[in-house]
């Protein structure tokens, strides 16, 4: 098995070579210098700073747009983009495996900024362009793509913290039209930047369509890997938990920064803060306390900890009613971002090599589902409830709901979304007892045929399957 490895190995070092050799030799004109992660890691930066920066203003101009239902339609605005996201990935990332990175790249990122100058101009075309965007909206599948093409390592967006505050920062001091417009720019300056600087990953020689192979249809199917995952009894067990497990964290992201104006009374400045802030606990938990607990307590005990990290910070938003509280339950929540790198080492070394990508692709597939049901999910239950964002001004004591008043649903339980995440969570932990700690999926020959998941693998790199493997630490890194 360890020979089998080795060979694996050289294999991966030798395809990526062959690769440098074609773009040296001329197989991509276009760009500044070879393709590098360098390249990655800043056209996502500069897409999430753009729209980190909006946070604040965001909040003020969707009450404005929807003063009646905010929660429920900040839902479902977010969920249908997840939804779309998920359904459209995998095409995406099969057309840019026959038509090459650079073009997608441009167009993901154009279709993901397009809203940017709306939130001005026209805010109920913002909200529907926004919906509507997740077709395209998928720029981290297309970059996890161009990283595969070029190396074996993975990316972090953990540095994008800063940007929220930064935007609340501009928008108290000068007004959100500064902060849209600088917004637009950066967004514009990322375009460009794929245009002039960033240089092809996937040469024509390297291309399927080069061989004669046609689009993987088989690719573009965003069910293609959920249809496997019954196959294995350990995949089943570690995808449950995923999906239990996700679903209410996708949604908190939705609406997490529209609670805190709600229910906490925080103002742009703190909320801005709060987000830097557990952005920066989430860095240190997954770069130096997830290791640590890994080599003392192994995987699965790593996993079950996060998990229990997960339902603690979910009730106490849930009950909670004072700055103090969210406060702590930050710190609890940034030490629960290490649920999932502890799920992606878990497979990474307990699976077989050539099925690492497959259990990565299920995986990658159940938490794009989460991304458009858990903000629907998320909104619906405050619309259940009568949780209304009654202002966004966190200076009056209006914003806060009636806690003198027991037979108000929201003075009892002030967020009713995190109650329900924290019993989903609560089922996923029950779940990952089951998950056996030495004997990983993938295990036995033959257990499932081959398949790539959109941009995520692609038949033609052998090492698509290792840096799949890698995915869910890139995503998870982002707050």
């Amino acid at each position: 098995m360890t020979g089998e490895k080795k060979k694996k190995k050289r294999l991966n070092r030798s395809i990526l070579l062959a690769k440098k050799i074609i773009i040296k030799d001329g197989g991509s004109p276009q760009g500044i210098g070879e393709p590098s992660v360098y390249h990655a890691v800043v056209v996502i930066f500069l897409e999430f700073f753009a729209w980190g920066l909006l946070t604040t203003p965001m909040l003020s101009v969707l009450h404005q747009t929807f003063p009646q239902h905010t929660f429920l339609m900040n839902g479902l605005i977010h969920g249908v983009k997840g939804l779309l996201s998920f359904l459209s990935a995998p095409l995406i990332g099969a057309l840019s495996d026959v038509w090459g990175r650079k073009s997608f790249l441009l167009l993901t990122v154009f279709f993901t900024c397009a809203p940017i100058p709306l939130m001005k101009i026209s805010p109920w075309w913002y909200f529907a362009v926004i919906s509507m965007s997740g077709v395209f909206a998928v720029t981290f599948s297309v970059i996890f793509a161009y990283v595969a093409d070029i190396t074996q390592e993975s990316i972090t967006s953990s540095f994008l913290v800063t940007s929220p505050a930064i935007g609340a920062y501009l928008s108290v001091a000068y007004g959100d039209t500064l902060v849209v417009i600088l917004a637009t720019a950066i967004a514009l300056l990322d375009i460009c930047f794929i245009l002039v600087a960033v240089p092809e990953s996937l040469p024509e020689k390297m291309r399927p369509a080069s061989w004669g192979a046609p689009i993987s249809w088989e690719q573009a199917d965003p069910f293609a890997s959920l249809r496997k995952v019954g196959q294995d009894s350990t995949v089943l067990l570690i995808c449950i938990t995923v999906f239990l497990s996700y679903l209410p964290e996708a949604g908190q992201y939705s609406s997490f920064f529209l609670y805190l104006r709600q229910v906490i009374s925080f103002s742009s400045a703190t909320v801005a803060a709060f987000i830097a802030v557990v952005g920066i606990l989430s860095i240190l938990a997954q770069t130096v306390v997830l290791g640590i607990l890994m080599r003392s307590i192994g995987n699965k005990n790593t996993i079950l900890l996060g998990l229990g990290f997960q339902i603690l910070q979910l009730a106490w938003y849930g009950f909670g009613s004072q700055p103090w509280m969210m406060w702590a339950a930050g710190a609890v929540a940034a030490m629960s971002s290490i649920t999932f790198p502890a799920i992606s080492a878990i497979v990474s070394r307990n699976a077989d090599p050539d099925q690492q990508g497959v259990v990565q692709g299920m995986i990658t597939g159940i938490r794009g589902l989460c991304n458009g049901l858990g903000p629907a999910l998320y909104g619906f239950v405050f619309y259940l409830f009568h949780v209304e964002l009654t202002d966004t001004d966190g200076s009056e004591k209006g914003a806060k709901p009636n806690m003198a008043n027991p037979t108000d649903e929201s003075a009892i339980i002030p967020g009713p979304p995190f109650l329900f995440g924290a019993c989903s969570v609560l089922l996923s932990l029950l779940v990952a007892l089951f998950i056996p700690e030495h004997t990983g999926p993938g295990m036995r020959p033959g257990a499932y045929k081959k398949h790539s998941n959109g941009a995520q693998s692609h038949s033609h790199s052998p090492q698509g399957s290792g840096a799949e493997g890698k995915e869910p630490l890139l995503e998870d890194s982002s707050v």
